[in-house]
């Protein structure tokens, strides 16, 4: 009996919000390997946020998807046929094979993994493609020096939440900004931040000015809009800004600076970037991600979904919000 690949393709592109109607759940039959190659069977995808960019058909830092193209994203899973002298049945990997069942590949951009000591699922969020993007905008751009005040928005997320950890492991004042009473209680209580501001308080400002006295020294920047308008405000001189996302406008209109003077008066750096490009430190990054929860130093959460089929779903609960800490869909 010939097996089925389910899989998810872009069916149209979004007008604002996403929707279900942009997806279209397809089936084929699993084609043939050829010398080489490997046939991966996905256990996990992992739902970001620049999937919702990748969407559009606009200039961007990478080509978007076209119409008919299973959806991107990173999975993890073992590897269930071998034509490839470097990859064995039954070894565990996390690669890009999107929204699907089964992956092939040539074993470019495929990775093995050891699940002995860190979970398979943390292979696509704090020691994955998420933890190195906190370890390098924190790292490499804030580059943060003990005693000072690091701020980070979206903090229960699953970059932001590694983002302040390790400002706290490096010494540093670590505030974070979330959506609701439970989320902040998780950013202090669990994480280790010093403090939380709830933005839906509706207390931005006032909230950020009592939990950073000291002013901000270093931001990592995952919202934008009205999040990164107020800590602008609490910014000191020379404060440095890694700005990693910018959700809040995803699905509609970009939001303007409301006082964008205060990057000349404050003589801030501001530095946007894309963890992709900057490979040469990621086996640095993911042997230091790795240890940390391997010893139970670092800590996370995670939403996940059960069923191919919801990926949409969870996609448009991420942009929107919903998730709790790194959002996974669990392939059946």
């Amino acid at each position: 009996m010939t097996q089925i690949n389910r899989r998810i393709v872009l069916a149209s592109r979004p007008e604002g919000a996403v929707t279900a109607d942009n997806f279209r759940l397809e089936e084929a039959p699993l084609a043939e390997l050829a010398e080489g190659q490997v046939r991966v069977r996905n256990r996990y995808l992992s739902i970001d946020p620049y999937m919702r960019g990748r969407m559009n058909d606009a200039k961007s830092y990478a080509e978007p998807l076209a119409l008919g193209d299973v959806m991107i994203g990173a999975t993890v899973g073992e590897i269930v046929e071998s034509k490839h002298a470097s990859f064995a049945v039954g070894d565990k990997v996390t690669g890009m094979f999107g929204w699907q069942d089964y992956g092939i590949s040539d074993g470019a951009g495929v990775r093995k993994i050891d699940d002995t000591h860190v979970p398979l699922t943390a292979y696509l969020g704090v020691a994955g493609m998420p933890g190195v993007t906190a370890w390098y905008g924190l790292n490499k751009i804030i580059a943060p020096r003990a005693g000072q005040t690091v701020v980070v928005s979206a903090a229960s997320g699953a970059v932001g939440s590694v983002v302040g950890q390790l400002a706290k492991l490096a010494g540093c004042r670590a505030v974070g900004i979330a959506g609701g009473v439970e989320k902040c209680r998780y950013v202090v209580e669990t994480l280790g931040f010093d403090a939380c501001v709830d933005y839906k308080a509706g207390n931005l400002y006032r909230d950020l000015q009592a939990a950073t006295p000291d002013g901000v020294d270093g931001y990592f920047e995952n919202v934008g809009g009205e999040v990164l308008d107020a800590t602008l405000s609490r910014m000191n001189p020379f404060g440095r800004i890694a700005l990693c996302g910018m959700i809040a406008g995803y699905d509609g209109q970009p939001v303007p600076l409301k006082q964008p003077q205060i990057i000349l008066t404050m003589r801030l750096l501001v530095q946007g970037f894309i963890v992709s490009e900057h490979l040469e430190f990621w086996p640095e990054a993911l042997g230091t991600l790795a240890t940390l929860v391997a010893s139970q130093k670092l800590h996370y959460r995670e939403s996940v979904v059960d069923g191919l089929e919801h990926a949409p779903d969870a996609l448009m609960g991420l942009l929107q919000g919903k998730n709790f800490g790194k959002q996974l869909v669990k392939i059946s």
